[in-house]
């Protein structure tokens, strides 16, 4: 078997649907001949990596750039001028060019794809941390504001943040210990409550219970206090028994409560 005849055997030798003549003939042949088992070796390759890989189609622009390269590719072609005999076409060799081409220009389009993605992903955190450094200077400012409505809208900011920073933290705080509107230590005392795990928090309460005069806002705190089981909150508790000014309905509440923390 000659050598320019075996590559149109290959093909249906790899896929198993050659006569049991023809099929001893190619075996016999392919050690015998290094291009032909070359070229044997190129094509099962190709067919194992159709067979494995779960290629991603490409996107309709992708597929219309691609033809109009091949198209170009084509025309060029036609206009070379052979200098030597054709040789036959080794078209299995092609067909991995044309493969590798195809992959190449999906792995560019997707690579271009995710560059571009992690771009805007970014310019997007980057919009996001302006956004709430803005939010949060306005909350600050708000917060010091003569006008005690001023101050609850900008307490009521901490609707904005769900992880806020230190920062809003102490506003909040020296709103709740330091202003002298009992309304905005009481939007102070309710926003600071869902960070009750932190110890800035617990301590925060602490020291307010030893100094809040408002009823409404001294229940809620001690209220809170049980709640978080916070140990601390038992001395302040017990002073506040022992003081005259303390409401009759306050002591009630703490004597009803204060065995509850463990």
């Amino acid at each position: 078997m000659e050598n320019n005849h075996i590559s149109d055997l290959i093909p249906a030798y790899l896929d198993g649907i050659l006569d049991e003549s023809t099929r001893k003939k190619v075996e016999e042949h392919l050690p015998q001949c290094p291009n032909c088992k070359k070229e044997l070796e190129e094509m099962q390759t190709l067919f194992d990596a159709f067979e494995e890989e779960d290629a991603q189609a490409p996107t309709d622009r992708l597929r219309n750039k691609f033809e109009k390269a091949l198209e170009a590719e084509k025309e060029n072609l036609g206009r070379v001028v052979p200098l030597t005999p054709k040789k036959k076409s080794n078209w299995a060799t092609d067909l991995l060019k044309v493969a590798a081409s195809i992959a190449l220009l999906v792995a560019s389009f997707q690579m271009g794809s995710l560059l571009q993605q992690k771009k805007v992903d970014g310019d997007i955190t980057a919009l996001k941390d302006e956004t709430l450094q803005m939010k949060q200077t306005a909350m600050l400012s708000l917060m010091e504001n003569q006008s005690a409505s001023k101050r609850i809208q900008g307490v009521n900011y901490i609707e904005e943040f769900e992880h806020p920073d230190e920062a809003i933290i102490q506003a909040l705080a020296n709103r709740l210990l330091h202003d002298e509107n009992d309304n905005v230590r009481l939007t102070a005392f309710e926003a600071l409550s869902k960070f009750s795990a932190s110890d800035t928090v617990k301590n925060v309460f602490i020291e307010a219970l030893g100094k809040e005069k408002n009823p409404s806002i001294q229940i809620g705190i001690i209220e809170m206090l049980v709640q978080i089981q916070e140990k601390k909150a038992i001395a302040p508790m017990k002073k506040l028994l022992e003081q005259e000014d303390t409401q009759p309905f306050i002591k009630e509440q703490i004597k009803a409560v204060l065995p509850k923390i463990t």
